[in-house]
């Protein structure tokens, strides 16, 4: 593994008495795609949306490129950091401002971070990076209703890129478009990522797409991570009951195969306060107890 970007450590997001993450650790390593999963509500989201600090944690470390992002930070740092972290966000339609312009929206960084000041240079950085992400630069003086689902969220791909971060965090950045656009998406990313040396944690709740973008993936279930390995190693050897359930219920594309297909219903077993993390096999590991772990690993 090459340096770490980010490490979590015990992050803990608590609203009232509920909590939507509960003390999870992972790392992030530069140039690598981590892939959170997990169904709807398990806090995947909360977690990318603590560590790009929309909210203000409960508890925990979060260190990006070393730095501590919840110590006491100047107005300078914080905007450093704000330029080094950008997340793309799930809904198209929901995360741009209809009463701006394409070309707006991915200026409004520049405005901030007081970037390109010169206005014919600003104009040529937003119709290079509308261009990157497979639009045209006339697309620049468009609305966001004159755009597709696919099209809105390439904007909100450039917006991202538009700062130069090193880390994105791309929360279900697919599951708002159709199949047909899902992958055209998902291939820019891995292009950008191959061309801009970025980082990504890619948060999903679709397993066979994020077994395509990911290097590593981290399963999630009611705030807790209970599976984390390799993409070959989570699908060719799932340990967790819970994981081995999540990817028995794949669709598959052949009719055959699946209507003979058996899925594995998951029946949960409680985890005392012995449960801790488990390395089964270098860089593999699953959260249960002793007991739990041995049982599964049969």
């Amino acid at each position: 593994m090459s340096e770490k970007i980010l490490e979590v450590k015990n992050l803990t997001q608590q609203f009232g008495s509920i909590k939507a993450v509960d003390g999870i650790s992972f790392d992030v390593y530069k140039g690598e795609t981590l892939g959170l999963v997990g169904e709807s509500g398990c806090g995947k989201s909360t977690t990318g949306r603590s560590i790009i600090r929309l909210y203000d944690m409960t508890d925990g470390e979060i260190r990006f490129k070393g730095e501590d992002i919840n110590g006491k930070k100047s107005k300078r740092d914080l905007k450093e950091f704000n330029r080094e972290m950008q997340m793309i966000f799930q809904d198209p339609y929901a995360s741009l401002n209809p009463r701006m312009t394409a070309g707006e929206i991915i200026e409004e960084g520049f405005e901030i971070h007081g970037l390109y000041k010169n206005r014919k240079e600003r104009k040529e950085k937003i119709g290079s990076l509308l261009e990157v992400v497979g639009l045209n630069r006339e697309h620049a003086n468009r609305y966001a209703h004159e755009f597709s689902g696919g099209q809105r969220q390439r904007i909100g791909i450039a917006r991202a890129l538009s700062l130069n971060p090193s880390f994105i965090i791309a929360d279900e950045p697919i599951s708002a478009l159709d199949v047909s656009i899902q992958a055209q998406v998902v291939n820019l990313l891995k292009e950008l990522q191959r061309k801009h040396g970025l980082t990504y944690l890619f948060i999903a709740h679709d397993l066979s797409m994020v077994k395509y973008i990911s290097d590593r993936i981290a399963v999630m279930r009611r705030g807790k991570i209970l599976e984390l390995g390799t993409s070959e190693e989570i699908y060719q050897n799932p340990i967790h009951p819970y994981t081995k359930s999540l990817l028995s219920a794949i669709p598959l594309p052949d009719p055959i195969s699946e209507s003979t297909r058996v899925r594995i219903p998951y029946e949960h077993e409680d985890t005392d306060a012995e449960a801790t993390m488990h390395e089964v096999f270098p860089g593999h590991f699953v959260y249960g107890t002793d007991q739990q772990i041995a049982k599964w690993y049969k």
